[in-house]
């Protein structure tokens, strides 16, 4: 079944258009989420993305074994992933070697665009701003760059959210050259 892939900017409305895709599924729906509840604000953000979701759904909490979660999402019901931004967070903050997350994400993408059912993981586009100023902060831009690459790349459809509003993106075709 198809995988998708929702890029933008923080508050930019992709977990809910992944809700409202989600919602239009003909299945069951496993909601893996990645987010932990580090702060108040973000327990409350938390809250508020539950409070979204049907309760019929089912949740799975994983913030770092993404593959666990899929494996243990049922064959033929549809998944949203939210959010690949936190899980690259999570995979640092776990001190997972940086030449060891591509493997990982590619891994774990394929394992998404093969599941039965659909698929939408939702991520942040960090990477259209000024170079940050510290060595972590572009160490994370550098990975999560790579991480969205990869799965875009293992997606049947990807679109970058801006305001609520959707731009589909196209495939990149082989051999094709950009002037």
């Amino acid at each position: 079944m198809p995988l998708t892939v929702l890029l933008g900017g923080a508050r930019a409305g992709k977990s809910d258009l992944a809700v409202k895709i989600a919602r239009s599924w003909n299945s069951d729906v496993t909601f893996i989420a990645t987010a932990e509840p580090w702060d108040d604000e973000m327990a409350e953000r938390i809250r508020r993305h539950q409070a979204q979701r049907p309760p019929a759904w089912a949740t799975i909490e994983e913030p770092l074994h993404l593959d666990r979660a899929l494996a243990g999402a049922p064959a033929q019901c549809g998944v949203v992933i939210d959010c690949l931004t936190l899980w690259v967070n999570n995979v640092m903050v776990d001190k997972v070697p940086d030449e060891d997350v591509p493997a990982l994400a590619r891994k774990l993408a394929e394992r998404a665009a093969t599941h039965p059912g659909n698929v939408v993981a939702v991520s942040n586009e960090v990477g259209l701003g000024v170079v940050p100023m510290n060595k972590l902060t572009r160490r994370y831009v550098e990975l999560l760059g790579a991480v969205n690459r990869i799965w875009v790349e293992a997606a049947d459809r990807s679109a970058f959210v801006v305001a609520g509003r959707v731009v589909e993106l196209p495939p990149v075709e082989e051999g094709a050259a950009w002037a």
